[in-house]
């Protein structure tokens, strides 16, 4: 019973972020069946970033371990390396996947559609793996929470930055080389920056402050971009 509520708890708030950006497509509404598709490619983008992130972290000697202090580049290199490059690079691959032969992707503000949901199927299972870990000790609620308010948002606005320069340049508002590179490198960006300075909290309890600071202030701008690329293809 405990394991069907922390299970609950893990997806309900990819359930809220589904609903909202599901909510936002009101001209054209992507069928269910899409949808539902997209949230699986979601999952196996999760198992898929394994194929990369293992053989980084042989390869680089890179390793996110929570029981150590890592120094400030060990922080961001684990962010980058063993995170928010395999990561990103799964869910596109998933992405493009799902798209190339999609007949229904033909608005400008599907592309962010599809990649949210691609986005909250990593984001799910990755959360739902996260809290199973804290079943023993009780500590899933607060890391729930936590992640509830942050993490999630966090996929899914990495991925409004990716489906939003998925669009751009699969309807030809921007066929160049820069926005093209920007499908994959903004939301790595995004997110080696977002787990980089999570991850840089654990060296001390200054560093913790001043990270907690820094991670809120970047949250909110992140949150602010994504809001305006989200309106910029509604309005399109």
């Amino acid at each position: 019973m405990q394991l069907l509520l922390v299970i609950l708890s893990a997806l309900a708030p990819v359930a809220v972020a589904l609903w909202y950006i599901f909510r936002k497509d009101k001209v054209q509404p992507e069928p269910t069946g899409w949808l539902i598709k997209a949230f699986w490619f979601g999952i196996l983008s999760a198992l898929l970033s394994f194929v990369f992130s293992v053989p980084a972290q042989s390869l680089l000697g890179f390793d996110i371990d929570t029981s150590t202090s890592p120094t400030l580049y060990e922080a961001f290199a684990d962010a980058f390396f063993l995170a928010a490059i395999p990561e990103e690079l799964a869910k596109l691959i998933m992405l493009w996947w799902l798209l190339r032969k999609n007949p229904f992707f033909d608005e400008k503000f599907d592309g962010i559609v599809y990649a949210v949901f691609i986005g909250m199927g990593f984001a799910g299972i990755e959360n739902v793996l996260y809290l199973i870990q804290g079943l023993d000790d009780g500590s899933w609620i607060g890391v729930g929470v936590a992640r509830a308010l942050f993490s999630i948002p966090g996929h899914f606005l990495f991925a409004v930055l990716m489906g939003y320069y998925y669009s751009i340049h699969h309807f030809g508002i921007d066929r160049s080389l820069a926005t093209k590179s920007l499908i994959l490198i903004a939301p790595i960006l995004a997110h080696g920056i977002f787990d980089g300075i999570l991850f840089s909290m654990k060296i001390n309890e200054y560093v913790a402050v001043a990270g907690m600071i820094l991670f809120l202030v970047f949250f909110n701008i992140l949150r602010k971009k994504g809001k305006q690329r989200i309106e910029r293809l509604m309005n399109q």
